[in-house]
């Protein structure tokens, strides 16, 4: 199968996927909300010679056209991957991505090989109350205003602890761009807190110590949810690992890839 970039159709739109067509077995990158299908870019150097490496950007993000219509993230997903017909993977999910791999192998388990879960979100976990009400409200007024480099620098605060560089900057810009222009069309996927043992394939969790501390509470009962689940610590590494830590992703999912 020859490299490929192409718009794939979803409910009411479109995304931009990218299929390496590589040699081996089928390794599917899903971005964080903070970013864009380019924070693989550093991982993906190091997995291309050995598998077949999927990415897409989600609606609004990266070269994706924002949403105009409802949707939600399982069935975006599902969607790309029946377009370009992709056998049982190993999902890398990162933030997002992550809680989108969780919901996958809830829901469609026969897709899905190995899970490493980078910094993972959970659908249908309770987050706790914003310690900081003042930054709703700032953000609530940049979003108004249309301040995408503003917006880029709150969401910096919180999930960029280590700093704008190793391409950050360009990643958080990219998320305040799309989360303006998507507006309220997405929609949420049915919870998947509650049904975390009821996953049955390997997986692996990457979490660094300097990420949003109720997202460390919070992938620690994922942690003790999925049967088997092993977590690494990474020492320096915020929200942003598969820019901070690339050797250590790619090696994590080349032991569950084979």
């Amino acid at each position: 199968m020859n490299a490929m970039e192409t718009m794939v159709k979803v409910d009411g739109g479109t995304v931009w996927a990218d299929d390496t067509g590589g040699p081996g077995a089928p390794v599917v990158l899903l971005h964080p909300g903070v970013g864009d299908s380019r924070i693989w870019e550093p991982v993906m150097s190091r997995l291309a010679s050995r598998y077949r490496v999927i990415r897409y950007d989600a609606r609004g993000h990266g070269e994706s056209p924002p949403a105009t219509a409802p949707y939600t993230l399982l069935t975006d997903l599902i969607a790309v991957l029946d377009q370009l017909d992709v056998p049982p993977a190993v999902f890398v999910g990162c933030s997002q991505g992550g809680a989108s791999s969780i919901d996958l192998a809830l829901s469609q388990p026969s897709r899905v090989g190995a899970l490493v879960l980078v910094s993972p979100g959970l659908t249908g976990y309770s987050w706790p109350d914003d310690p900081d009400p003042d930054a709703g409200a700032e953000f609530e007024a940049l979003a108004d205003a249309g301040d995408i480099d503003g917006v880029a620098a709150l969401i910096g605060q919180m999930w960029a602890a280590a700093g704008p560089g190793d391409g950050a900057a360009a990643q958080l810009r990219s998320a305040a761009k799309a989360w303006l222009a998507n507006g309220d069309f997405e929609q949420k996927d049915p919870p998947a807190v509650d049904r975390l043992g009821d996953i049955a394939v390997p997986a692996i969790l990457l979490i660094g110590d300097k990420d949003y501390p109720p997202l460390i509470e919070c992938d620690d009962i994922i942690v003790a949810g999925i049967p088997g689940c092993r977590k690494i610590d990474v020492p320096g590494g915020d929200h942003l690992l598969p820019l901070r830590a690339p050797g250590l992703v790619a090696d994590t999912i080349t032991e569950l890839a084979g």
